[in-house]
């Protein structure tokens, strides 16, 4: 599921390669009804769903005292509102069954702070904060919850952001399939076993330094 289209046929193909099968959905997080629709067509056409990886999100690297309130606003709905959602919306059906798993992709961001990016920090804690409650909230009724915190990933997201892309060049990034093994890990784990947290850094990387200055919102 994803709010652009033009890269589902890829997807799919991959997925059918591998012997699996794909249902392309387009929803914004943000919008609850969105991914209350996308969550009934993946059961009309699956019975059912073991696993919610709540990965969308977005960044701002801005001041506390410069930064657009519109790009907050964004921030906050996609990265907070948006996980909320996502889980309200699966988590009926799991709790019917007694039985899933819910990813939460958060970052290093969410347990360690620096200047530059004062609200997406924010939203990763939230995150962070969020899951841990979940966790107990669900875990008598069979569900497993998981933290995933990459520290800096080689995405779109950070290679098209001029402000972040210099991060990607001193040391060697993680790549999206790190954290997807690091999900797999988690998921295989045998049912009574949770791992509740999974940090992921890059060897020779420390915490992003964007300096005292920095006052521009970044695009997603």
């Amino acid at each position: 599921m994803d709010v652009r289209t033009d890269r589902a046929a890829a997807v799919v193909e991959q997925v059918r390669s591998s012997g699996g099968e794909a249902l392309p959905l387009s929803a914004d997080v943000r919008e609850p009804e969105a991914l209350e629709r996308a969550v009934g067509d993946t059961l009309g056409r699956f019975g059912r769903i073991d696993a919610l990886v709540a990965n969308a999100g977005i960044s701002d690297q801005s001041s506390s005292a410069a930064g657009d309130p519109a790009r907050w606003r964004a921030v906050v709905e996609t990265n907070v509102l948006g996980v909320l959602y996502s889980v309200r919306a699966v988590l009926p059906t799991m709790l019917e069954r007694r039985r899933g798993h819910v990813f939460i992709v958060a970052s290093v961001s969410g347990r360690e702070a620096y200047v530059g990016e004062p609200v997406y920090i924010a939203s990763k804690w939230a995150q962070v904060g969020f899951g841990h409650v979940l966790r107990q909230e669900v875990a008598a009724a069979g569900i497993r919850v998981t933290l995933v915190e990459p520290g800096i990933v080689d995405t779109p997201l950070t290679r098209d952001n001029p402000v972040v892309r210099p991060l990607l060049e001193v040391a060697e990034p993680l790549a999206p399939d790190d954290v997807a093994r690091a999900i797999v890990y988690a998921y295989e784990q045998p049912e009574h076993v949770v791992v509740s947290e999974l940090t992921l850094r890059p060897l020779r990387h420390g915490l992003p330094s964007f300096g005292q200055d920095v006052d521009t919102a970044a695009s997603s």
